[in-house]
This record gives C-alpha cells, structure tokens and sequence, in this order.
C-alpha cells in the first residue's frame, strides 16, 4: 500500500505542472490567509513586545488608587514626599531613597503621515533619579534637559514618527513654548515620550503634585514591603505594582482586540480558500479520472488515491503558508507604526514576525489544505473504474 502511495504521489506531484493555473489559485488563496494572518498577530506582538520591554521587576511604580493608567493618577507632594520614606525602596547612590516623582502630561504633534491632524504625545514630568531607574534609557544625540528651563528631550520613535520634534525646534504646549535639547533611546515604551523637568512642567501646567512614583525596590521582598506599608498608612489611599506588571496589563485589551480581529479576518478568508482549494482539486480529480480509473483496474487501492490527492492538496498549501510568512515578513517586520495606547496617547512600536507567529500560519494552511482535499481525494477513491474508463 504504501508502495501504491508513493507511486501514485509522484504521478500526481509531476503533473502539477501541467495544471499551474489550478495549483496557482490554491497557492495565491493560502498566501494571502497567512499573510494577513501573520501581519495582524506581528502588529499584536510588537505590541506587546514593546511594552513588556518597558517595566521592570526590580521597580514599583505607585498610582492613585483606582487608578488603571498614569493618566488618570494624581496626588500631592505631600503623599509624594511620605510615599519616597516608606520601607522597600532601596537607596540611590547619594544614599536618599531612589524614586521619581513623575508628572504625566498630554501634548499634541502632526504625524508624518497624516500632517492634517494632530495626535496625543506623552509629555513626562522627571526627577534626576528617572535615569537612574531606566538605565535602558540613554540620549543619542544633543544633551539632558536643564533642571528649571523649559527643556525637552524626546524619543527616537517620536522623532520617527512626527513632525517639529527635532534637536533646536520649538514645540508649543498649551500656550507655552518648549525647545528641544536631545534625542533619547530607550528601546520601548519611552521611545514615545517626551521629558523634562518636573518641576517646570507643574509651574507650567498648573500642576501641583504627581501622577506617579517610580521606585527602586531594596530587595526581592521590596514590593511587598512597600505594599504592606502603604496600604497601612491612613494618610494614603494608593495602589502599589511593580513596573512590569503596569506595562504588560496595558497590553491586554489590545492583545484582546487583534486576536479577535485577525481570528474573524483569517476565518472568513480561509472560507474563501477551503473553496478555491475544493474547486481545485475537484478539477483535478475530473481531468485525471481516466489515469486514476486505470490505475484502479490494474490494482491499486482506493487508499492510495486518496493519499496522494490529500498530499497533493498539503504540498500545495504549504507552498502557498511559506509564500505568505515570507511576504508578511519582508512588508511588516520591524516596520514602525503608532496606536493608541492605554493613556489615549500615540506608542511608537515595530511589527514583530516570530518563529511561532510562522508555525501557527503554517498550521492554519495545512488545515485548509486537509479540508479542501478531503472531499475530492474521497470523491477520487469512490468513482466506478469502468464509468471513468469510458468517459471520453
């Protein structure tokens, strides 16, 4: 039988080309599943890659309490100052305690590519100690801000993706005006930011608190230490995470939303493919009935017709799986895009084709390529030998 298999596989394999029209359109249909597929998900990845790069484990970031986004957070200097003498924050190198007090503004820049409207940017309030507590941080190019100017430095993905943001130009901010001293990399979520002093930007905007602590943790029971602290002062009414754990549930409904989107777009496109495929091999199956019907009369099994029909239909589909991670790879990988993130402000990040994103696509294609070949391969191994012999 398995003898019967593989020679029936290479008579079918070897006419492929005879039919390119039809295998084309099962290889096109199957691209394109895998691609859109593929590209969604990197979009998701990146995403969330860029994100979960940000935080740290060794950081606890202290919002408001109830308060899901830094956005939303806000508290005096007061609770600011308590927060910063509280047990499980371990000290900077001038022996203080190493926290930030971090004041979160919304400012606006026209887009590259869309130079019509305008779009939310992260403007960030720091203490010195923010560098200490993101050593990723590091500028590129011109220098810090000047402690009591209004001064800002601004991320790379910033600088990609908007206009007026670059080293000497003046950003206007709610009847204020800002140059730009540097350009920082940082590799994730910062890359979309803009800093600078906060004080400057609560004499500015009229702020007289925070919207957040960042905070060094002593040791690895530092966040719990901290947690139990707060949440034992009556003064404060707070929320205690650490960073890592802030960042990467900011992914979560985004995450949520793609999955959804690419699962809705792969089904209905792989309808349309399980059907291409159906047409094709059913065309196939048609145009080689004689060979099959004679191959029947001089002993092979219906067993074998139906291997090589569905190996047939597999080695089509996965021809078509390689084409489309090829595609969403070279078109989508590392490309720089911008989306809403949790703060309804723009987060700069790159598509990211994984090893895994692949494997699932190419897992999608061999399922399609399966239904679209079973009813044919069946239909094949079923047909009447001396119906098909006559037919002309």
């Amino acid at each position: 039988m398995l003898r019967q298999a593989l020679a029936v596989t290479g008579i079918n394999v070897r006419s492929i080309p005879e039919r390119w029209a039809s295998s084309l359109v099962i290889v096109i249909g199957l691209a394109g599943v895998v691609a859109v597929f593929t590209a969604l998900l990197a979009m998701a990845s990146g995403f969330e890659s860029t994100l979960r790069a940000t935080g740290r484990s060794d950081v606890a970031l202290v919002l408001r309490g109830g308060s899901d986004a830094e956005l939303n957070s806000a508290f005096d200097r007061d609770s600011t100052d308590i927060i910063k003498q509280e047990p499980g924050i371990r000290p900077g190198a001038d022996g203080r305690p190493l926290a930030s007090a971090e004041l979160m503004v919304i400012a606006e820049l026209v887009r590259k590519d869309d130079i019509r409207n305008g779009a939310n940017i992260t403007v960030l309030g720091v203490e010195p100690a923010a560098f200490a507590l993101r050593p990723q941080v590091r500028i590129t190019q011109g220098r810090n801000f000047t402690p009591g100017l209004r001064e800002l430095i601004v991320g790379a993905g910033v600088l990609r993706q908007f206009q007026g943001a670059d080293i000497g130009q003046v950003v206007r901010m709610r009847g204020s005006e800002w140059t730009v001293v540097g350009i920082f990399q940082s590799g994730d979520a910062h890359d979309s930011e803009m800093w600078t002093d906060i004080n400057v930007a609560r004499t500015t905007f009229g702020r007289i608190g925070s919207s957040a602590v960042l905070a060094g943790l002593a040791a690895p029971d530092g966040l719990a230490r901290l947690k139990a602290a707060v949440a034992a002062d009556p003064r404060l009414s707070l929320d205690v995470m650490s960073e890592q754990d802030y960042f990467s549930g900011q992914t979560k409904q985004f995450r949520q939303t793609i999955g959804v989107l690419a699962g809705i777009v792969t089904i209905i496109m792989a309808l349309g493919a399980v059907f291409a495929a159906l047409n094709s091999m059913y065309a196939a199956v048609a145009a080689r009935s004689k060979e099959i019907a004679t191959l029947r009369a001089i002993g092979f099994g219906g067993l074998p017709v139906v291997i090589s029909v569905m190996t047939e239909a597999l080695l089509l589909a996965l021809v078509g799986a390689v084409l489309g991670a090829l595609l969403a790879y070279l078109l989508f990988n590392g490309l720089s895009v911008s989306t809403l993130g949790q703060n309804f402000t723009q987060v700069v990040f790159n598509f990211k084709v994984t090893p895994e994103l692949v494997v699932r696509g190419l897992v999608i294609a061999v399922i399609i390529g399966m239904i679209g070949g079973l009813l044919p391969a069946l239909r094949a191994a079923r047909q009447p030998v001396t119906a098909s012999l006559r037919e002309q």
